[in-house]
């Protein structure tokens, strides 16, 4: 400041180019107790190019190295941001911070009392140290594939945000974080802070259904419980002064823990839970690594919320946790206890960086599996997989099957606390593994409050699972098996369009079918999967209905030349459902655009780039 001759001139003439007023320019360059001021950080090259061309005195530009990200959006709820002065601010950068950063260099002069430097005085250089590399878990290919899977299903399935975990099941790494809707860390200033969290760490979710794996491992490795121990079930139970229902309204009063694995029959899980007791369930819970927290490389990571085993008179609530309700996991947490399963019984700590190099790329450390804690024997673990692999074969994870790839997992469709009670939200969600006797990959998908009518796990999450996993398998090098169903072995879907509950149900188990009823109508509106679709023996059948009365017919609207977006959300306007398939810009719709519809109907669009 203090070589600034006209400073009212000065900051007139710096104003355009900054976003700082002349009033504001004049008090910074009126200050003489610094020797200098920042002005502004990351000047366009246009403005920058203009102000050195006023050449004004005293003020100087500095070129300063800054973070960019070549690969954008790419795991940036991973990798996280740099702040203006390179500093990490979220995520991975702010985590390993000070192994990024490096030690500044410095000069040292001799100087006398007056701190002037001593001419021919005694000089110091110190050089700057350069920070080290990070080699990230992250396999880059997996990782975009996730995040366009997950963009189209979320779009789709008009769900508010989605998230898909993928991880080596054998060593803890993270191979893909992908979380939509997703930023740009060049531009984070665009985004809401809360928008920028790794929700698969930093959040916790009732995880439904998806937890009876943990409830049958604790019956298991206590021998309470067998694949053909015989569970009384039905509509309703009554336990703890509350009940436990059933989604189902077909109701069957006895059933194997297998079929109930299954159909995932929420009763036979509430009964084993509170046969096992709050304390010898909670040991089993937390052995899994739920209730603490599993030490990820990553910051902000929480514990998620296990109840007490020692506060009496709960007993509905621990029905409620045997079938995933009232227990809060981090996807993360979920994700690792699947893990377990998966590599035998044991916990492993999850990672995201597996290596630090220096600037040359010489090792300076190399981050190997650590093994925190056993959650379950061998032979249990051998025994839910099993189970696991039977919810994909012969229950209502039929969709995520991959052909080759033996695919073990278990759906959820989970209710969202709301108000001390649960709202309309849902998690629909899919976890699981392959091969189920060599795992490979471990997946985990859930999409949040999608407002499809059908917004079961099993229905939008199990398809974008097999999607995720095929590819995920096939990356890495996972050579297909024989196929694992012969066609023989399949079943046609009958059409069931306008029949009554009854009609419909007789006809679904003439075919050797299960079902799931939606809705107080007397007429089948939709089925999913629809007629003529070739499915396994006990594949559920899920039927929406509706009076005859209530159909109302639309007419369907042009989406050609709108981004995936623009289309979904016009074709919501009008009471429709999207298919997506490729991604860029809509260029075919089935069916065609006029063509009247039932209202609810599902419209397939075809984008190219």
């Amino acid at each position: 400041p203090d070589n600034i001759v006209d400073v009212q001139g000065t900051a007139t003439q710096l104003a355009p180019y900054l976003t700082l007023s002349v009033d504001d320019l004049v008090r910074l360059l009126s200050n003489t107790n610094s020797v200098s001021v920042w002005l502004e950080r990351g000047l366009s090259l246009e403005n920058a190019r203009a102000i050195r061309e006023l050449k004004l005195p005293g003020i100087r530009l500095v070129k300063r190295p800054q973070r960019y990200y070549p690969q954008g959006s790419l795991a940036a709820h991973v990798i996280g941001i740099a702040g203006s002065d390179n500093q990490g601010l979220e995520g991975i950068e702010y985590y390993y911070d000070s192994t990024l950063r490096g030690i500044p260099g410095k000069q040292s002069r001799e100087k006398d009392a007056s701190d002037r430097n001593i001419p021919g005085g005694k000089i110091e250089f110190i050089p700057p140290q350069a920070g080290y590399d990070l080699i990230l878990t992250i396999d880059s290919v997996i990782q975009h594939m996730a995040e366009k899977k997950l963009q189209e299903a979320v779009m789709a399935s008009q769900s508010d945000r989605g998230l898909v975990l993928i991880m080596n099941p054998t060593t803890g790494e993270i191979l893909a974080n992908a979380i939509f809707p997703t930023f740009d860390p060049n531009n984070y200033q665009r985004v809401k802070t809360g928008d920028r969290r790794n929700i698969a760490i930093t959040d916790q979710y009732e995880p439904g259904s998806t937890f009876k794996f943990v409830t049958a491992a604790a019956g298991l490795e206590l021998n309470l419980t067998h694949s053909e121990r015989s569970f009384q079930s039905g509509l309703s139970w009554d336990v703890g002064g509350g009940k436990v229902r059933n989604s189902e309204v077909r109701t069957v009063q006895n059933v194997s823990f297998l079929e109930a694995m299954e159909r995932s029959d929420n009763i036979v899980f509430a009964k084993l839970a509170v046969e096992l007791g709050p304390e010898k369930f909670h040991q089993a819970i937390t052995n899994f690594g739920f209730g603490a927290k599993l030490g990820v490389d990553f910051p902000g990571e929480i514990s998620g919320t296990v109840l007490s085993p020692y506060i009496g008179g709960r007993t509905l609530q621990w029905a409620n946790i045997g079938f995933g309700q009232g227990i809060a996991v981090t996807p993360l947490q979920l994700l690792s206890a699947v893990n377990s399963v998966a590599n035998g019984g044991k916990v492993l700590k999850p990672y995201f960086v597996k290596e630090i190099r220096d600037y040359q790329g010489k090792l300076v450390e190399e981050f190997k599996p650590v093994i925190t804690q056993t959650a379950i024997s061998k032979d249990t673990a051998t025994s839910v997989s099993q189970l696991l692999r039977s919810v994909v074969v012969n229950g209502n994870g039929n969709r995520a099957e991959v052909d080759g790839y033996f695919i073990a997992g278990k759906t959820g469709t989970a209710e969202v606390p709301k108000n001390g009670g649960y709202g309309e939200e849902r998690i629909a969600s899919f976890v699981g593994f392959a091969p189920v006797d060599d795992p490979a990959l471990s997946v985990l998908v859930l999409l949040f409050n999608p407002k499809v009518e059908l917004a079961y796990g099993g229905v939008i999450a199990a398809p974008l699972f097999r999607d995720i996993m095929g590819e995920g398998l096939e990356n890495l090098g996972i050579k297909r098996r024989q196929i694992s169903k012969s066609r023989s072995s399949f079943v046609t879907v009958p059409n069931l369009s306008g029949l009554s509950p009854t009609e419909a149900m007789a006809r679904l188990s003439a075919n050797n079918l299960q079902w799931s009823l939606v809705g107080d109508g007397n007429f089948v509106r939709e089925q999913t999967p629809g007629p003529g679709s070739r499915v396994t023996p006990q594949t559920t059948i899920h039927l929406s209905f509706q009076d005859k009365d209530d159909f109302e017919e639309v007419t369907i609207p042009s989406i050609l030349g709108l981004s995936m977006r623009d289309a979904s959300a016009k074709l919501s306007e009008y009471g429709l459902r999207i298919v997506i398939k490729g991604s860029g810009i809509a260029k075919k719709q089935s069916p065609s655009a006029g063509a009247k519809v039932p209202k609810g109907s599902v419209i397939e669009v075809n984008f190219e780039i």
